[in-house]
């Protein structure tokens, strides 16, 4: 399903000006500071403001177009919303939270339904307990099988890990990352968080100041300018993807193929098969005019020399073509004159593999077969006025 926005809405000094199209499945990050208009962007494609002007289109069914005056309700836009706080009814247990997005759009939910949802966001031990119980990642799990529940067309996700600690965001992303890789319909997820982009998106969408800056797939953004300005020196870095085609067992290491040459990353939680996701910071690496020999660095990848600019007075920023995809290296100035660094030159850069630990993530989506549950005909929006009014107990 197709995801076409173009949307124009004022709100006093703030002007949102913005369009993007991503096929999906996958998710579909938005990225920016706080003020760049992410969250009016979800609240408009769900119908909870007006736009100005513009369109919202899912697939072959347009929710929202000024010109031909169309502007479906919000009950019957069919989008699951998720908001930053869970918001289930503490009245409730977890599964009536759950039946109750059902229940609302008038759906009758199948007990296989109900479980495949259950099973997916790992939530089976909960069912009887009530809200106030849970941990605010469990909260947020339960949210997001309430909004499938509703059969949504589309995922909306704003900011649902930004009300929790650390260790609580760690715990939920494997669980967001499966809703990426196993549903049949988009997911739109706004986030601030850089590394959450670099975890979960398929395609990201970069605003500032109500503008899209740059858009595209994960590798393509990761080595755009307004982002290199957005994340910072400890964020700056390529994103890249490589199939794996071996593990090492008794080095812990994984070989993964990635453009020409092979990389060694940490083999802690990969599988043998299917694709990886690896950030490479440009901090960490380093580069080299001729093959090196006799390092203790396990990796060293071949290839040409593809721009240079200047980052600062006194470092430069170096994009290497790998075969394909291509890497971002930080070296000082006088490191690029004294090497002699220029376009269509040939470089190896070096990687440490311990830098690499944290910076390893399942790629997706993957081609598994999605859930029938959460692309099955029926279902409203899971947003303020179709939770805000709670049957008593």
């Amino acid at each position: 399903m197709t995801i076409d926005v173009q949307l124009k809405k004022r709100r006093g000094a703030f002007a949102l000006d913005v369009a993007f199209s991503v096929r999906g499945p996958g998710l579909v990050a938005l990225f920016g500071p706080s003020g760049s208009g992410k969250t009016t962007i979800v609240n408009l494609i769900a119908g909870l403001i007006a736009p100005d002007e513009g369109c919202v289109r899912l697939g072959g069914t347009t929710l929202y177009d000024s010109v031909a005056g169309i502007d479906v309700p919000v009950e019957a836009r069919r989008i699951g919303y998720v908001f930053q706080d869970a918001r289930l009814f503490p009245h409730l247990d977890v599964r009536g939270n759950l039946l109750y997005g059902a229940k609302r759009v008038g759906a009758a939910t199948a007990p296989g339904e109900l479980a495949e949802i259950v099973a997916l966001l790992g939530i089976e031990a909960l069912l009887e307990r009530r809200p106030r119980g849970l941990s605010g990642g469990e909260r947020q799990r339960v949210a997001l099988g309430r909004a499938l529940l509703c059969r949504p067309r589309v995922l909306l996700l704003d900011e649902p890990l930004a009300a929790l600690d650390l260790a609580r965001r760690e715990d939920l992303l494997p669980y967001l990352e499966r809703l990426r890789d196993r549903l049949s319909i988009p997911i739109v997820y706004v986030s601030h968080q850089f590394e959450e982009v670099v975890r979960l998106a398929t395609h990201v969408v970069v605003l500032r100041a109500g503008k899209v800056v740059a858009q595209g797939d994960i590798a393509a953004v990761s080595l755009t300018a307004p982002l290199r300005e957005m994340v910072g020196s400890e964020g700056l870095g390529a994103v890249i993807e490589g199939e794996i085609e071996a593990l090492e067992p008794d080095t812990g290491l994984a070989r993964l193929r990635v453009g020409t040459g092979r990389l060694k990353i940490q083999s802690e939680g990969i599988a043998l098969t299917g694709l990886v996701r690896v950030q490479l910071l440009a901090r960490d690496l380093i580069l080299a005019v001729e093959p090196p020999r006799g390092l203790s660095v396990r990796n060293a990848l071949a290839g040409t020399l593809a721009s240079i600019v200047a980052d600062s007075d006194r470092t430069h920023l170096v994009e290497v073509d790998i075969g394909g995809p291509k890497l971002l290296a930080q070296v000082t100035a006088s490191a690029s004159s004294e090497l002699g660094l220029s376009v269509g030159r040939p470089i190896w850069v070096l990687v440490k593999t311990v830098s690499l630990r944290g910076h390893v993530y399942p790629a997706g989506p993957t081609r598994e077969p999605p859930p029938a549950a959460p692309s099955a005909p029926g279902g409203a929006a899971a947003a303020h006025e179709t939770w805000a009014d709670a049957p008593p107990p």
